[in-house]
């Protein structure tokens, strides 16, 4: 009889826990990270501390010669981490496009972990690999993207942005650009066309790949930090006749700074007349789509070539998790497949039911389970949930606007999906058309830095016009009428003490 027990292989491994040992720790540290959920809004958002004062928090010197038990080590962690951590999911940190993270997702990255499967081949990960072609499907569908499209989970935009950026390249250059590179010169260098507004991922992607940045055309864009269409058109057609290949245009789906949506539909019509591959940026605002009321352009993302969002943003994963999709499944495959002889995995067509090996489908061998936190996150809340969610996202964006525009020392900006930007202007200085816009830049710069320090609310940057402002973005399902109220008034008293403490200056 075969022997399953602890004692099977007479090796006591110093990593290793007894189902005892991790059930009583592991209870222990759920009880702790329970209490810190329920009690997260009432913390500081950030730790406001200096850099040397976090270093100072541990050990110095090398790894320890000998090992602590599990219990203390969480305990201690779990002090380290809670109390000294800038806080995603706090219903004040509404700075940057990172959600707050579900429970189920947080839950759902333990299991993967303990189980581990290699999400880069099927025979690795059976049931995980199926899980994930699930979830890209449903999250193909709610963006109205073909569901039979080529698609897989990746570490987030900049990646799932460079698959889309990849499968281009091989499509569209004129000679085998896997064999001989992207820098060869006969018959012109490629190009990429994108606006002054898109997220720096295209100065990797065209840095990495081998265009170089000389090869981006920054589209300018309209008042609303739109894609200029006529201009893009223009540009094109130049850059053909002087010997260049233009080869993708990658739009964006909710810029960083505004939350603006290129005009999709026109952008997808030049790409057709042009023979260009069509990609969009939907990292942030693609999964708006879904809400009733948003943006019409966001129908243009059932037109591209590829598209990526980010379920880490408007899903509400935890981080890890973006989403790469191709229109045509072999095209995506055509820019990754290789065939090592040090494999021997089944393929795709080999048996009646295909198997998915992802290290086929993107840059990645050895992947994690990412797809279990969104794909369960997509069955918690439903396509339901999430449309109520990103709606009242967007309705806190609008309530606070409103506010800015309302209040005597505020300047409103912009609004677009859920990003607000708005700047303080002390109350004798409102009105002025002499006012010295260069001292107010330098006034909201001192007042993010302190409100970032303060722990109240978390608030980042956008640069609109030349100008600098204060920016906030909801993308947090913990966010209330309540807390966007608040903020006006906190910006204000912040911003009065900081314009005395310049003026002394």
């Amino acid at each position: 009889m075969k022997d399953s027990g602890p004692a099977r292989a007479g090796r006591q491994a110093p990593l290793e826990m007894t189902a005892e040992e991790f059930r009583s720790v592991g209870h222990t540290l759920v009880d702790r990270l329970a209490d810190f959920l329920a009690t997260q809004s009432s913390r500081p958002v950030a730790p406001g501390l200096e850099p040397e004062q976090v270093r100072a928090l541990l050990a110095s010197g090398g790894p320890p010669e000998l090992g602590t038990a599990a219990g203390p080590l969480l305990e201690e962690a779990a002090k380290l981490i809670l109390d000294h951590s800038t806080l995603s999911g706090h219903p004040r940190f509404l700075a940057y496009v990172i959600s707050s993270p579900s429970p189920i997702g947080a839950l759902a990255d333990l299991m993967a972990a303990i189980v581990n499967p290699n999400v880069g081949a099927w025979d690795l990960s059976p049931i995980a690999t199926e899980i994930e072609a699930q979830a890209v499907r449903w999250i193909a569908g709610m963006l109205g993207f073909p569901t039979d499209c080529g698609g897989l989970l990746t570490s987030g935009g900049n990646m799932a942005n460079f698959v889309g950026f990849l499968a281009a390249r091989r499509a569209k250059a004129s000679w085998d650009v896997r064999v001989e590179g992207a820098a060869r010169r006969e018959g012109g260098r490629l190009a990429v066309y994108t606006s002054a507004e898109t997220h720096t991922w295209v100065h990797k992607a065209a840095d990495l790949f081998g265009l170089g940045t000389g090869a981006i055309r920054w589209v300018p864009t309209d008042d609303a930090q739109r894609m200029d269409v006529d201009a893009l058109r223009r540009q094109v057609r130049e850059d053909r006749a002087s010997g260049w290949l233009p080869m993708l245009v990658a739009a964006t789906a909710g810029t960083v700074s505004t939350g603006a949506v290129d005009p999709l539909p026109r952008i997808a019509a030049v790409c057709r007349e042009e023979d260009l591959w069509f990609h969009v940026d939907g990292a942030y605002g693609g999964f708006a789509a879904v809400v009733p009321g948003a943006p019409e352009d966001l129908r243009g993302l059932a037109l591209a070539d590829s598209v990526a969002v980010d379920p880490h943003k408007w899903l509400y994963a935890p981080l890890e998790a973006g989403c790469a999709l191709v229109r045509d499944r072999e095209l995506l495959r055509d820019a990754f497949e290789y065939h090592p002889t040090y494999y021997h995995l089944r393929e795709e067509g080999e048996t009646k039911d295909e198997a998915i090996n992802y290290y086929q489908f993107g840059p990645q061998n050895s992947r994690g389970f990412r797809a279990l936190k969104v794909w369960l996150g997509l069955r918690q809340a439903g396509q339901s949930g999430y449309r109520r969610m990103i709606s009242e996202d967007m309705a806190l964006a609008r309530a606070l606007y409103a506010q800015a525009e309302r209040h005597p020392e505020l300047e409103a900006f912009t609004l677009g999906l859920s990003v607000t930007t708005f700047r303080y202007v002390p109350a004798e200085l409102a009105g002025d058309p002499s006012r010295d816009e260069e001292y107010l830049d330098r006034l909201n710069t001192e007042i993010l830095t302190r409100l970032q320090r303060g722990g109240e609310v978390y608030l980042s940057n956008a640069v609109v016009r030349g100008r600098f402002l204060l920016r906030s973005c909801v993308v947090n399902f913990r966010t209330t009428a309540e807390d966007i109220a608040a903020i006006p008034e906190i910006v204000a008293r912040v911003g009065r003490q900081a314009h005395r403490d310049l003026r002394q200056a």
